[in-house]
């Protein structure tokens, strides 16, 4: 019950099991969050009480469909669902393509505000999923 505002009205809810355990909600969001391929949630404490925002999925195939995105930057988009973060040499790899045509499409990418880049250019620099 550490840093909760409300003891009484969660011990309330707790006893009459509207709440299983202390903790363990946020921790299944995030878990179901995963499992639905959706953002992470943000938790935040608002007007004396706590805030859980879910966030809808933006990254669909209808979308990209939609922006245009070709077959090579929709293996880019799951390579960095999978690995967190994709440089221009993997996406080369990925893709068997040569370095400019890669520079080209991950810059497209982050036009169109898929793909954000790190703060180092050139050699060690990578992009990651806004």
């Amino acid at each position: 019950m550490a840093g909760c505002h409300h003891l009484v009205i969660a011990d309330v809810c707790f006893k009459g099991g509207l709440i299983d355990a202390w903790g363990r909600g946020t921790i299944r969001i995030f878990d179901t969050c995963k499992e639905a391929d959706l953002p992470e949630p943000d938790f935040s404490e608002r007007d004396g009480g706590f805030l859980v925002t879910l966030f809808k999925n933006l990254l669909t195939e209808e979308y990209f469909a939609k922006i245009g995105l070709n077959k090579r930057q929709l293996n880019a988009v799951e390579f960095v669902k999978k690995k967190g973060k994709i440089s221009n040499k993997e996406y080369q790899e990925v893709n068997s393509i040569s370095e400019r045509t890669a520079s080209r499409e991950l810059s497209n990418l982050v036009s169109k505000h898929i793909l954000r880049s790190s703060e180092t250019k050139g050699a060690g620099s990578y992009f990651y999923l806004l």
